[in-house]
């Protein structure tokens, strides 16, 4: 496979209506906001998501997540020790293994690896000293936000039936809260794919290819019930392809090219869109 060309740039727009779409475990679960009120998905999120649609996809993934895994494997020091892997232990043995051969097999096994980054430290063990070996990957992505301050619902639910005690009286389980967004709410989303960083983990013109036929998916299996089906979608997908590894123009007035254009309900002029950076024409594509 060919190295990576050329520099990428990406946009999302993303639809939540009556969802919660990234929860804050340290606020009560409710959806993630800023102090202005306006709704985000964190990075960390989006890219869960990827791994997630990736890994349906048929790529191989090393950070899998437990309800997903399909290795068996109980912590990603296992998978990446493991005979399965086709790495084993001595990849990771500073003393059988140079650090940058043991972060090339990794990025040829785990594409998520060769994409994202990754960071294999490992403590020091009776037959090894402590290891570790930053990845860093060439694809990064920007946590979402809403065009406009959400308004959050929070609802009291009950359960019919305690989890616990002999059934003679509720417990204190079988109360709690879910919350949503009300109504419906545009976010937005960039990214970048850097030839430069690609170079290393040896990320290739066709991974990218396939970050950007996963992208229009990016919701599809992921239902919950604080995410029902149909109630997140991706809207739309803007793939800028430069035509050199530099880049024609800086990441930011690229993607600064779409914000200004996006409204809150979700649309924008696709015509002055493809006028607005001369000699960089984005694809528009339609989510799934």
């Amino acid at each position: 496979m060919s190295k990576l060309q050329n520099k990428i740039d990406f946009a999302l727009v993303l639809s939540v209506t009556n969802a919660n779409p990234n929860g804050d475990p340290l606020n009560g679960n409710r959806p993630r906001t800023d102090y202005g009120g306006f709704g985000e998905i964190t990075d960390v999120c989006i890219k869960r998501k990827l791994r997630d649609r990736l890994q349906e996809s048929g790529q191989s993934i090393f950070v899998q997540s437990d309800d997903r895994k399909i290795d068996g494997e109980t912590s990603l020091r296992n998978r990446a020790e493991s005979d399965t892997s086709g790495l084993g232990k001595d990849n990771w043995n500073p003393k059988k293994t140079k650090k940058d051969d043991a972060a090339k097999k990794a990025c040829d096994r785990w594409f998520d690896v060769r994409a994202f980054g990754q960071v294999f430290a490992f403590g020091k063990e009776a037959d090894a000293s402590g290891v570790s070996i930053p990845v860093r990957g060439p694809v990064t992505v920007q946590s979402a936000f809403s065009k406009e301050p959400v308004s959050i619902t929070s609802t009291q639910i009950t359960k019919s039936v305690s989890g616990e005690g002999d059934g003679s009286k509720r417990g204190s389980d079988t109360m709690g809260m879910k919350h949503r967004i009300d109504g419906s709410s545009i976010y937005e989303c960039y990214g970048s794919i850097n030839p430069q960083l690609a170079v290393k983990t040896e990320f290739s013109d066709a991974d990218a290819e396939v970050i950007k036929s996963i992208l229009p998916k990016l919701f599809e299996n992921d239902a919950s019930s604080a995410r029902p089906d149909g109630s997140m979608r991706v809207v739309k997908v803007i793939w800028w392809k430069h035509n050199c590894k530099s880049g024609q123009y800086s990441s930011a007035k690229v993607h600064q090219s779409f914000r200004d254009l996006l409204q809150a309900d979700g649309s924008f002029d696709e015509a002055t869109l493809k006028k607005a950076l001369p000699g960089l024409i984005p694809e528009v594509i339609d989510g799934f």
